[in-house]
């Protein structure tokens, strides 16, 4: 297996596949990590999933891995989501430079934050042809306004006016997935969620998935959410594996 740092349009990433395959067209799969986390974090999904015959990037975040500004875990959940819009849209430049290398089919996973870009991506970009989401939320303005009320609960002045929160808010509804659903189109999608997290909560993307089955009623079998009553924020072993059975399932298709 071969792992190489890279940078592809100023964005650092692992680039990961297995040496027989380092120069044939073949899918690739781009994951992306979660909160506070780095590129490295998730090499046993890259392995697991170039292990299947596929190539891997591993992009570090906005402000995460090398990008870091040095700033304190509150400074950086303060800009969570500018990291998330950040993210969805450098992912066209990886797009780009996919397609320039003969890349014919891609898919796109992550793990919490990572798993929420992922959807804002599926709203914004109809090349990505398989996803898995770990522990992500599809309810982008749902999420951003329980994560202003716990701030402000905690005792934090949230620095931003009302017109700004006005303008975020917005913003994020163009990659609300809930608000959308349709953009999905009937990809193939896998979800991951513990239904113990306190810190993307399990029901409101339970309840995005038992509303969006419905659109997938002549092919069920390309939607599917494995359920772990017992985890809280952190995806097991079988979640894990079974994400990487999904990838190799739909990018062979």
């Amino acid at each position: 297996m071969i792992v190489k740092e890279e940078n592809w349009s100023n964005i650092p990433l692992l680039h990961i596949v297995d040496e027989t395959l380092e120069n044939s067209n073949i899918p690739a799969v781009i994951f992306l990590h979660g909160f506070t986390s780095a590129k490295e974090h998730n090499l046993h999904y890259a392995y697991n999933i170039a292990k299947q015959g596929y190539r891997v990037l591993l992009p570090d975040a906005h402000l995460h891995g090398v990008r870091s500004e040095g700033l304190d875990e509150v400074q950086l959940s303060l800009r969570f989501w500018e990291i998330v819009l950040t993210s969805i849209e450098e992912m066209a430049s990886l797009h780009a430079e996919l397609i320039k290398r003969g890349v014919p089919k891609i898919g796109m996973g992550g793990t919490s934050m990572g798993g929420i870009t992922t959807l804002g991506c599926l709203t914004a970009y109809p090349w990505i042809d398989v996803a898995a989401v770990m522990m992500g939320a599809p309810g982008f303005v749902e999420l951003a306004k329980a994560q202003m009320a716990q701030f402000e609960r905690r005792g934090f002045k949230l620095p931003i006016t009302d017109e700004e929160r006005k303008s975020l808010l917005e913003a994020l509804a163009l990659f609300d997935m809930t608000k959308q659903r349709q953009k999905l189109n009937q990809r193939p999608v896998f979800f991951w969620h513990g239904e113990h997290d306190t810190t993307v909560p399990f029901e409101p993307t339970y309840n995005f998935y038992k509303a969006a089955k419905k659109d997938y009623i002549e092919q069920p079998e390309r939607f599917e959410f494995f359920t772990d009553p017992t985890a809280g924020h952190a995806v097991s072993r079988a979640g894990m594996l079974r994400s990487v059975d999904w990838f190799a399932s739909y990018l062979n298709e």
